[in-house]
């Protein structure tokens, strides 16, 4: 199974567009997002995705928690304060926003922890557990984008520039 990373879009409706378009042409099913989603409209555009959709908020979604909450029932996605645990294609996985969260809820029995916050590439491990952070989302910046990409069946990730 497959599954497709992103965090931190605030609110770049370009760069969403891509992400949709870059996770339909793979055939992505199941999504999760690591914060910083910052407006509505944001879930509302990432809605044309025919793919599970779960994730965390982040600092920058405090202001448009009401409004994010009713967008991500809308768009039947699930979000909520991080830590995110999932067990998804046979492999426990821990969700938070900032990486200084995985501190307090990191453990051995994790194989894979995802977070955003810093819009940096991070792909490490920390003990048994594969930690990734596809990087910046949602830039300015044409080709300096990624959307990470993980086969829960070997923890291999990936990531596509855009």
């Amino acid at each position: 199974m497959r599954i497709g990373v992103i965090g931190d879009t605030h609110n770049n409706l370009r760069s969403v567009a891509h992400i949709v378009e870059i996770f339909q042409r793979h055939e992505i099913r199941r999504v999760i997002h690591t914060g910083d989603i910052t407006q509505p409209k944001v879930l509302d555009r990432l809605s044309a995705l025919s793919a599970e959709f779960v994730g965390v908020y982040g600092n920058n979604d405090l202001g448009e928690r009401r409004e994010l909450e009713l967008a991500a029932d809308r768009c039947n996605m699930s979000f909520t304060e991080g830590p995110l645990e999932l067990q998804w294609g046979g492999r426990r996985i821990v969700v938070v926003h900032d990486p200084r969260e995985l501190e307090n809820c990191l453990t051995p029995e994790h194989d894979l922890a995802l977070h955003g916050h810093t819009h940096l590439y991070r792909l490490e491990s920390m003990g048994p557990t594969l930690v990734f952070n596809p990087g910046e989302c949602a830039g300015m910046l044409k080709g300096h984008n990624r959307v990470g990409m993980v086969d829960l069946s070997n923890l291999k990730c990936e990531i596509e520039h855009f």
